[in-house]
This record gives structure tokens, sequence and C-alpha cells, in this order.
């Protein structure tokens, strides 16, 4: 059995995991807004390399986060994150010192290659109670949305000062910064708790490929980041050519955009959970961003028009990011969610290394407008994909400890009793794992059940 965590332990540990995590995701967002623009600095540079550079982290990430996931399982958290940390500041240095455009798609992809996110979150629930996961999550995802704007206001301005190469050394030293979080401040866990809650499972990957639900999600995070990663092929250069902004101030531009937009979807996410209307919000919040994209074609040398556009794409854009997790969760059956969640963040970070590729790719064959119309056109067949997926209900995750029963008989039990709508024992983990209905469940009549078909109960 695993202790429950006091309150100041499980805030010490999600303020130095939300860190860290923002620390390594400023880090690879830095270069977001300025590599299209600096990037024709090196040698043998061309569009579609910029690209490529630009989506390479996710390329690696993508082929190495559930891996370096089991990994963890098997040796230890926190020994796995450290070794994933030292690759990307490796991986950052590379790149500092980079001349030709090889050299600069190596330490991207080294960068990426320190694949840490499943094993940060699986530490994240060794480390934190049941009914408090939600919300530690919700802080991640809060930080990496904090680091996102904060990188593009810091990117501009470190690259004016010394480049692309500062970029990367700064983001080194943030990479050796969250070794030291990792050894020094985030806490150890005692061992680890059952993988089917915190990460993915070998043998639950088919059966959540399958989910033909989850694929509509998995596809949809593959598009937005996809989308995202060839948006800033285009948008710098529009910034610059277009609108005569120089480089060095286009900080001033994301800034009050950026803040604006996070503003402006908060509205949404509240009718989205609290009145269950997640589905339509998320099919307008998709066509939201394919007009965003078409809109920039538009606008011309209009700097009003073009802000317009971006703000109504960081608006969609931040609103979509938040519903897709939620989403993932309230969809994955019983003991499923480390599993769904893993080949979901697989599917974005390869998102992200196609959207650079194809990005550089249109912009070195058909120019600029061609990756803002393919973008809008990828972006309307995921709300096609999306129409049709089901109204997800508002279910919640509850784990049981077993303490001997029979499987077969609690298995029958709890799917008896109201508001459980999906059970999996794992007598090897000596959990179950229930999706269960908040309004519907008694949860005193079903501990009750689970406690008298313990053999002790039922033979006394």
């Amino acid at each position: 059995m695993h202790s429950v965590p006091n309150a100041p332990f499980e805030r010490r540990v999600v303020a130095s995991l939300a860190l860290l995590y923002a620390f390594r995701m400023l880090g690879l967002f830095m270069v977001l807004p300025v590599l299209a623009l600096y990037g024709e600095d090196y040698r043998d540079s061309s569009p579609f390399l910029l690209g490529v550079a630009l989506g390479a982290y996710g390329f690696s990430q993508a082929l190495l986060q559930i891996p370096f996931g089991v990994l963890s399982d098997r040796i230890g958290r926190k020994p796995v994150i450290v070794a994933g940390l030292l690759i990307f500041a490796l991986g950052s240095m590379v790149a500092a010192q980079a001349d030709t455009m090889l050299e600069l798609i190596a330490g991207r992809t080294l960068q990426g290659a320190g694949a840490i996110a499943a094993a940060v979150m699986a530490l994240l629930t060794d480390l934190t109670a049941d009914e408090n996961r939600t919300k530690a999550m919700a802080v991640i995802g809060a930080s990496i949305g904090v680091s996102f704007s904060v990188a593009l206001v810091l990117g501009p301005l470190l690259a004016a000062w010394g480049g692309l190469a500062a970029i990367f050394w700064v983001t080194a030293a943030l990479g050796l910064v969250g070794v030291y979080l990792v050894w020094q401040v985030v806490p150890s866990a005692v061992r680890a708790r059952p993988r089917y809650e915190s990460g993915a499972v070998p043998g639950l990957l088919l059966n959540s490929l399958k989910n033909l639900e989850l694929l509509r999600l998995n596809v949809g995070i593959f598009v937005l980041h996809l989308v995202l990663m060839a948006f800033f092929m285009v948008v710098p250069q529009v910034l610059e050519q277009e609108l005569g902004v120089a480089r060095a101030r286009h900080w001033l531009v994301y800034l009050p955009l950026l803040v604006g937009a996070f503003i402006a979807m908060l509205p949404f996410i509240i009718v989205a959970e609290r009145r269950h209307k997640i589905k339509p919000v998320f099919l307008g919040a998709i066509l939201l961003l394919a007009l965003s994209l078409v809109s920039l074609l538009g606008t011309g040398t209009s700097l009003p028009l073009t802000l317009l556009a971006l703000f109504v794409f960081f608006m969609a854009f931040n609103l979509l990011e938040a519903t897709l997790p939620s989403l993932v969760s309230k969809i994955a059956p019983a003991g499923g969610k480390g599993t769904a969640t893993g080949i979901y963040s697989t599917s974005q970070f390869a998102g992200a290394f196609a959207g650079g590729a194809l990005g550089g790719w249109l912009w070195q064959s058909w120019g600029l407008v061609a990756v803002l119309l393919v973008s809008a056109g990828l972006v309307l067949l995921w709300w096609l994909v999306a129409l049709f997926m089901r109204p997800p209900r508002h279910l919640a995750s509850l784990l049981i400890p077993l303490q001997g029963q029979s499987v077969e008989v609690l298995s029958q039990r709890l799917k008896e009793e109201p508001g459980v709508e999906d059970v999996m024992i794992i007598p090897a983990e000596g959990v179950a794992y229930l999706k269960v209905d908040p309004r519907q469940l008694d949860r005193a009549r079903l501990d009750q059940v689970v406690a008298s078909l313990a053999p002790n109960r039922a033979g006394g």
C-alpha cells in the first residue's frame, strides 16, 4: 500500500516538477519565433532544412518517449529524468556551436532524444494522491502554457543579442538547472505506483490505438502541432518582410497577443467543463483555427488585420491545447489513461516534426502562401474527423486497492453498482481501476461492497 502524501509534500512535488517542465519547454519553445529568420545564416540553409531543424526535436521525442517511460519503471524515475536532461543539455550545446544546417539539425534531434515527459508524469503520479492528480496535472499544463508565452518574448530578445547560439546556450543551462532540481528539490518515490495508472503499458497499446474516439484525438493533436510548426515558418517572415517589424521587436507583437488570447479563452473553458459543452466548444475552436490561417492570406500589409488574425490563432490554439488532454482523460477506458496519454503525446511530437518538415518543403517549393493554405486544409479535415465524435461523458477515474477478493466476483459486483461505468482489475498490481460518474456513485456503498468481498469478511 502507498502512504498518502501530505499537503506540503505534494505542493513541493508539484511546484518542483512544474518548474522542471517549464525550464525544459522554455528552451524548446524559444527557437520557434526566430529560427526561420536567423537560420538563414547557417551554411547550406534552405527553407526545407530550416523546417526540419525547427521540428527535429519532435522526431526523436516521439520515438523515445514511451521507451524512456518504460525504462523508468525498471531503473527508477530520477536516473532516467537526469539522463534525459543531460542529453537535452548536450543537444543544446551541439546546436549552439553549429555552423551548418546539418549540425543544427543534429543538435535539435539530440535535444528531443532527452525524452523525459512520460517519466516526469509517472513521477508525479508516484508522489501525489489519487484525488489530487487532476489538479497536479493542471498545474503542469499551466506551467507549459506559461513557458510557451515567455519563450515567444525571450526568443527574439536573446536572438537579437547573441543569435541562435545564445538561445541554445541558455537552453543548455536550463537543462543543467533541471538536473539540480531533480536531485536536490524533487522528492524521490519510495517505489513506483502501478504502471497502468502512470504510463503506457505495452499490452494495452493495440487496444488504445484501435479506440476510434481516442484516435480522433490523436489525429487532432498531431494536426494541431503540425500547424503550430508550419505557422512559425510563416509568421516571422510576414512580420519582418511584409509589415516591417524589426526582428528584435517581434516580442512586442507576441506579448500582448498571448496575454489577450489567454484571457479570451478562459470563458470557453468554463463553459466547456462546467456546462458540459465541450464538444461544441472544441469544434468551434477548430473552425477558428482554420479561419485565422485563411485570414492571414488576406491581411496584406495591414498590421491591425494581421494582429487580429494572430490573436484568433493563439486563442484557438490555447483553447485546443487545454481541451484535448481533458478529452483524452474523459474517454480513456479504466486503467488505460497512461497508455492513452502516452500515444497522445507521441502523436503530438510526431506532428511537430511533420509540421516543420512539411512547412519548410511547401515554403521552398511553392512559397509561404502554400504553407497557410495546406495548414488550413488540414485543420478543416480535422474538423470533419472531430465532427462525428461522441460527446464525452464527464467521468472520473478511481483506484481501489484489492484485499484478496475474487477477480470475477468483484468485477461483476462493481459493474452492478450505480455510477460505475467501466472496470479493469489487475491482480498482479493489487488494484482495480474504475471509471465512474461522480453524480451517481455512492462511494461509501462502493467501499462496503469491496470490503464485504475480502476473504476475511466473506469467511467471517
